[in-house]
């Protein structure tokens, strides 16, 4: 066994559920604090080129902060991470209505999804290194999605080095999952501003245009000779800052992009380098698809650890996912999860420096 573990009591939610906080810390000393409120990255702490340890990841000092109004920060989203358009769905002969939480859409689960609940929790020291093993039965109807789902999210901090999350699900009914993770990311530091000068590698040559509500329109489109194309690695401003409808509608990158997967296990999927600090993400998956978002709706009216206003473009997010919008477009990756079947996903984030 590697690593170490501990649990604090963290607060109660407003019905009763006691909340913990559960951290972790590998023997070269990165450290992630974990809560079973929403099933949350709390704090993520990694070195520098000085070998100064510093948070990476937007979200508050305590659970108060994450009990008021924010966006995810943090959370593990689900039944359905991103958009369904018109907040419905057919499955098999049934069509399903769901909560419009976004405009006409449903986002993210809904009015209170997975983000908003209070998991079961246990930490555990294993030979990979420390974790914390998260478990929710979501009921059949809640948020308006059939079948009872039980869904298990295990974080590991392993001793290469690495965040790694693993997903599982179970249902008893016709039903469809999209689960990933909604953490802010500036690699310069939590506090330290806008994230425009991170360098960005993305191996896609594909992503999916949307409409002005943010849904796909059905299409996959050519990155190449877009400012989408981030297949060799190159500058958020640079890239940002171009005349582009697909980023006037996200106020900036905010969009799906189809991953060039490998055949079978983990690929590759994308990596971000933060120039000052030399701090460097690489992230790992099992998903076909992954939301690139730069933090455009970050207005400063939130205010996280230490006090620090959340700017505009203040942390990137990578959310490993199948596609937004799903059911309803048959060619696009399925997320049917049936009785019998098991839903197994991977993320791994890899911290090195540069």
């Amino acid at each position: 066994m590697s690593g170490e573990l501990k649990k604090k009591f963290w607060g109660k939610m407003p019905s009763g559920e006691q909340i913990d906080l559960y951290t972790l810390r590998s023997s070269g000393g990165i450290e992630a604090a974990i809560t079973n409120y929403g099933g949350r990255l709390v704090t993520l702490k990694t070195p520098d080129r000085q070998e100064r340890f510093e948070d990476i990841v937007l979200g508050f000092d305590n659970l108060d902060g994450y009990l008021s109004k924010n966006p995810y920060f943090g959370a593990i989203v689900g039944r359905y991470a991103n958009r369904i358009a018109n907040a419905q769905f057919t499955l098999g002969s049934n069509r399903y209505h769901l909560a419009k939480n976004d405009g006409p859409n449903s986002l993210h689960g809904g009015l209170k999804g997975f983000d908003k609940v209070a998991w079961n929790a246990a930490g555990a020291l294993g030979d990979d290194g420390p974790a914390v093993e998260l478990t929710y039965l979501s009921c059949d109807g809640e948020e308006g999605y059939p079948g009872n789902l039980t869904v298990k999210v295990r974080y590991t901090l392993t001793e290469k080095d690495e965040l790694k999350i693993d997903y599982h699900a179970t249902t008893d009914r016709n039903t469809v999952l999209n689960l990933t993770n909604h953490s802010y990311f500036n690699l310069s530091g939590q506090s330290a501003g806008r994230i425009l000068d991170h360098l960005v590698t993305i191996d896609a040559d594909e992503f999916t245009p949307v409409n002005a509500n943010l849904i796909p329109t059905g299409e996959r489109r050519q990155v190449a000779g877009t400012p989408f194309d981030f297949r060799a690695q190159d500058i958020i401003e640079k890239r940002i800052a171009a005349k582009d409808q697909q980023l006037e509608y996200g106020i900036g990158f905010d969009h799906n992009y189809v991953l060039n997967r490998k055949a079978g296990g983990l690929f590759s999927a994308a990596r971000v380098t933060a120039p000052d600090s030399g701090r460097a993400i690489e992230v790992l998956t099992s998903e076909p698809g992954m939301q690139f978002y730069t933090g455009n709706h970050l207005d400063g009216s939130v205010h996280g650890k230490g006090g620090v206003v959340y700017g505009f473009r203040s942390g990137f997010c990578l959310e490993t996912q199948h596609f937004p919008d799903s059911p309803n477009h048959p060619a696009f990756p399925s997320t049917a999860l049936k009785p019998g079947e098991e839903y197994r996903s991977t993320t791994v984030f890899k911290f090195s420096i540069e």
